[in-house]
């Protein structure tokens, strides 16, 4: 039986996505029910993948509202034996819970990826915000004097009183989670994937440019045009101890294995960068681009070319 290892304890969004996902793959026959391994750290998580303690493990690495988690970003690129295989795509709804027979409410409490999700009910009950290490945790460590804030499963299995459902401050919110695996384990298994998926896929992939300096970010980001291969993120993350030195961790939409990537890859290890790739998957579909037409909630004071000169110099500061 498959063990899979998660961010626990029971009850974190990303139990809830190893539920998702091992019922995805029951359905489908592709695995049986796994047996569930929740861990206190993402590091442990990919420890226990790491070194097969678990066949593999679900972590979490976008949020819509938040953007990336820097964890698993740093997990990833410092891996020598993990890789992501599969993706799972959950929407995100915070419901908040009291202890039966509470006290004073003063605090609010969740993950701090969770407390920015909720900032409005906070204000308008006049809480304190108190970080805790997951929304799963905040609701089982749940005090008197606090509001805990997780998916709507915490209530039954902490036991908990419900003092309000949705109380997210964006209804639309998703997050991203990864499967990661072995490394020498991923060709098999995407190999199996691409039997059964037909639809398009994504690639993360670590760029380290050996040479620093002006130009080397247009220099990447131009070699990805050259090729017509759509970069749809980049995160730059500091190497480890060493200053000004850098990792792109770029996501872009297609396999490896696909020709203008594999171009893509041959053209950046010529120019002398350093490479891995961090994960291949199957694309969602909901995960589109924005075709031409600005979303209402682009960061506030954004300006267009349609907009007067004295809303462009304010802007831009030009």
């Amino acid at each position: 039986m498959t063990t899979v290892a998660f961010l626990g304890p029971q009850g974190t969004f990303t139990h809830q996505a190893v539920l998702t996902w091992a019922a995805t793959n029951v359905t489908q026959g592709k695995a049986a029910s796994p047996t569930l391994l929740p861990l206190t750290s993402v590091p442990a998580v990919f420890t226990a993948v790491a070194t097969g303690q678990a066949a593999c493990g679900i972590v979490a690495i976008e949020s819509s509202v938040e953007g990336y988690v820097v964890p698993t970003v740093d997990a990833l690129l410092a891996s020598d034996d993990v890789v992501a295989v599969d993706e799972v795509v959950l929407p995100i709804s915070f419901d908040a819970f009291v202890l039966p027979g509470h006290g004073p409410l003063t605090q609010a409490t969740a993950h701090p990826h969770g407390l920015a999700q909720v900032t409005r009910f906070i204000a308008a009950h006049n809480l304190t915000p108190v970080p805790a290490a997951s929304n799963a945790a905040a609701c089982r460590d749940l005090t008197s004097n606090q509001v805990a804030f997780g998916p709507s499963l915490c209530g039954t299995l902490y036991s908990l009183e419900t003092l309000a459902q949705g109380v997210e401050d964006y209804a639309s919110a998703r997050t991203r989670f990864l499967v990661i695996a072995r490394r020498d384990d991923a060709p098999a298994a995407l190999e199996a994937a691409r039997t059964s998926h037909d639809g398009a896929w994504r690639t993360m992939l670590a760029i380290t440019p050996t040479l620093t300096g002006p130009g080397v970010l247009a220099r990447v980001t131009t070699a990805f045009g050259a090729r017509r291969v759509n970069m749809s993120s980049l995160v730059t993350r500091p190497l480890k101890a060493a200053a000004r030195q850098y990792a792109f961790a770029v996501t872009f939409d297609t396999a490896p294995w696909e020709p203008a990537a594999r171009a893509l890859i041959s053209d950046l290890l010529a120019a002398g960068d350093s490479l891995k790739t961090l994960g291949v998957y199957p694309a969602d579909p909901a995960e589109g681009g924005l075709d031409g037409v600005l979303p209402a909630n682009v960061p506030a004071a954004s300006v267009t070319t349609t907009d007067d000169n004295a809303s462009l110099d304010r802007a831009l500061l030009w």
